[in-house]
């Protein structure tokens, strides 16, 4: 008997990328990248490579100015209002966090479900607070962002993220600028949930991380590609990329970590 075949989570065909902030700019050109439930990539590429563009495509937030994005089956050209419970099963966190300053940081967790699924905060106070107690952000619950140093608003925004309780989760560039300990919590905690995390309802989550260093990355069982001249450009796994002769994934090896 066949094994069924899994439907792709995102799927990306001859894909053209424009920018966030003005579509008739390219930003890559002939993306063809398919990701299967559980796999866990990390996309690396230098300064305005594109690995924000392309992140926000993955999640359905912009169309392609070509070609074709589909997220869980749904060509993304076609969203609406109809297909937002496909969005709703992505989580994304932004480079800078977003947050929102006039919100404290359990406010910002619980923004998805006040908004998405019109909670009460009376009704969102015990989800929150076991998430926020997963994330170690107890103590800074009634802080506004202002307030929270950055390595621990990072956190908030990656809560915020995973309240809803997504299947897949995007991260623009979550390892830059964190201090050692941090960005050691985060890949352990990632790994935690691409293997199965309890909290989440224990199945394999799908995650997408982009970075300008990939050194970080180097454990796990992770799929890699790279940004270069407009180009996505897979890798396969992390013996493929030490291997990698292209200059570009040479300085993404050896550049530095930026970690204070």
């Amino acid at each position: 008997m066949n094994e069924p075949i899994s439907l792709a989570v995102i799927e990306m065909r001859a894909a053209t990328v424009g920018a966030m902030r003005d579509a008739s700019l390219i930003i890559l050109e002939d993306v063809n990248w398919s990701i299967a439930p559980g796999e866990f990539w990390v996309v690396a590429g230098q300064e305005h490579a594109g690995k924000s563009d392309l992140l926000m495509l993955a999640a359905g937030l912009m169309a392609p100015v070509a070609g074709s994005c589909k997220l869980f089956g749904s060509e993304t050209r076609d969203f609406g209002e109809a297909e937002l419970p496909e969005r709703l099963r992505v989580g994304f966190v932004f480079q800078g966090g977003q947050l929102f300053n006039q919100l404290t940081i359990a406010e910002n967790v619980a923004l998805p479900l006040r908004y998405q699924k019109n909670l009460t905060a009376a009704e969102t106070a015990r989800p929150v607070e076991l998430l926020l107690e997963l994330l170690e952000l107890k103590p800074f619950a009634n802080s506004t962002p202002l307030n929270v140093p950055a390595n621990w608003r990072r956190r908030a925004a990656l809560g915020r993220a995973l309240i809803l309780k997504p299947e897949v989760l995007l991260l623009d560039n979550p390892q830059a600028g964190l201090a050692a300990r941090h960005l050691q919590w985060w890949l352990r905690f990632l790994d935690q949930l691409g293997r199965g995390h309890e909290h989440f309802g224990g199945a394999p989550m799908t995650i997408v991380a982009t970075a300008d260093d990939l050194r970080p990355w180097k454990t796990g069982p992770r799929q890699f590609a790279f940004l270069r001249d407009k180009k996505f450009i897979p890798l396969g796994n992390w013996t493929t990329v030490e291997s990698a002769g292209d200059p570009v994934v040479q300085e993404l090896l050896t550049a530095a970590a930026g970690i204070t």
